[in-house]
């Protein structure tokens, strides 16, 4: 079994950084994609980002690119989501995923086989 465990979320001012971060374990994960979701309030989950673990390609919602980086730690089975120029409109609750092999990047949250519990982001303006 896989668990994920998201942290690193909580309370920012407009403008400024938090990183997420979400820690894998129970198998190897390295023919996997993660990716993090986010459900903003009264709406569905949506696709934020994602990284093909062995090769490191990533892929973005075309909104959000130029401002969130996906990031991995191999050593630490770690994926990270660095959030820069923080809005209110991001506020959400944030989840890491992992689908597991084959490692095909999908922005479809119903093909991802393994969840978070969520971690809650709130920006301030």
């Amino acid at each position: 079994q896989v668990q994920l465990v998201e942290s690193g979320g909580g309370l920012a001012q407009a403008g400024g950084s938090l990183t997420l971060s979400c820690a894998a374990s129970g198998r190897t994960v390295s023919n996997s994609v993660v990716g993090w979701f986010r459900r903003l309030p009264g709406k569905e989950r949506e696709f934020v980002a994602a990284i093909r673990w062995r090769t490191g390609t990533t892929h973005y919602t075309d909104s959000l690119k130029g401002r969130f980086t996906i990031s991995r730690d191999n050593a630490k089975n770690t994926v990270y989501l660095q959030m820069n120029s923080l809005k209110s409109d991001d506020t959400a609750v944030y989840y890491c995923a992992m689908k597991d092999p084959p490692p095909v990047i999908y922005d479809n949250p119903r093909l991802y086989d393994h969840w978070g519990q969520g971690t809650q982001v709130t920006v301030s303006s």
